[in-house]
């Protein structure tokens, strides 16, 4: 059976036209974008609706009249009301996995600019003060090898970050919910705050992830550790942040999620030197956004076949 599918927001996976939408079938239509005011108008002929990191509230799936499956085209769905989905007998499915290299790497990136001053670096160079070519390189200068990186969350995500930092001599450790038997070392939040050289956060976000990282968790961190987010802005409490940031309490962050994206102009992330921000890029390499949309087209024919993969809401995931 083929059935109407919807983008809502194909301008957010496809910014630069460099995927075809078309790959999804023969009845597909694409909207750029869709807000809360015409999503009931674009919605009108779907069967199935496939969106990007767009709000989808109760209220919105309360008025759907035709469409049976929502695909949230990434891995996090907490912008989609489930309970509301459940209500109506609609599906709900994600794309998992599609990114954990890239993202693993953006994180990476982010230690390695950290651990080598860069930010403060591309500073100097801006303004034309060439003193740290002269003066001995007065920055921050260190090695990853022999440090320790505590990962919160043990995911595709969090493993790949994993594997990369044992292949380049860092000592690791996690945190999460459910521990494994695999020979890595499994501590508390509160432990590994306090160990850690580096902390790179890689959980969704839920009522128990929201603001993790705030004033109280921050103050356990070494002040010369540093912060990694390339999961979701609202896991960190964004002005306890600033705040330790400001005050030097903690090395460094390097943010490629905020909990307002873009974060707002004056903003104080924009102009610390003991801050690299980015925008939300870990997932948007082009490799990386063509085999997303495989995965959306792999959700969509398992539904259609009676076999639906990726199910993330109850009672369809039972």
């Amino acid at each position: 059976m083929k059935r109407n599918v919807v983008v809502m927001n194909g301008k957010k996976m496809n910014y630069d036209g460099a995927l075809g939408y078309q790959l999804l079938g023969d009845h597909v239509i694409v909207y750029d974008d869709t807000d809360e005011k015409n999503f009931l108008e674009h919605a009108s002929q779907a069967e199935i609706i496939v969106t990007k990191e767009m709000s989808v509230t109760s209220e919105m799936i309360a008025g759907l009249k035709n469409v049976k499956l929502i695909v949230e085209a990434g891995t996090g769905y907490n912008n989609i009301d489930l309970d509301a989905a459940n209500k109506k007998h609609i599906m709900v499915c994600n794309v998992p996995s599609y990114s954990s290299k890239r993202v693993a790497h953006t994180a990476i990136m982010g230690m390695l600019m950290l651990s080598s001053s860069m930010q403060m670096q591309l500073r100097h160079l801006e303004r034309g003060d060439h003193s740290h070519f002269t003066n001995g390189l007065l920055m921050r200068h260190e090695e990853l090898n022999d440090k320790t990186l505590g990962i919160v969350g043990a995911g595709h995500i969090g493993r790949e970050v994993g594997k990369v930092a044992h292949a380049m001599g860092m000592q690791v450790i996690y945190n999460t919910r459910t521990t494994k038997d695999d020979g890595e070392e499994y501590v508390s939040l509160n432990e590994l705050l306090k160990r850690s050289d580096y902390v790179s956060l890689h959980v969704p976000l839920n009522e128990w992830t929201y603001h993790m990282i705030n004033k109280d968790t921050l103050s356990l961190m070494k002040n010369n550790a540093f912060l990694i987010n390339t999961s979701r802005g609202a896991l960190v409490d964004e002005e306890a942040l600033i705040s330790s940031l400001k005050a030097k309490e903690i090395g460094g962050a390097f943010l490629d999620v905020t909990e307002v994206e873009p974060p707002e102009e004056g903003s104080p992330l924009y102009e610390l030197e003991n801050v690299i921000i980015t925008p939300h890029m870990g997932w948007k390499g082009l490799e990386t956004r063509k085999r997303l949309l495989s995965i959306v087209k792999d959700d969509i024919d398992a539904f259609d076949a009676d076999h639906p993969i990726n199910v993330v809401n109850e009672p369809f995931s039972l």
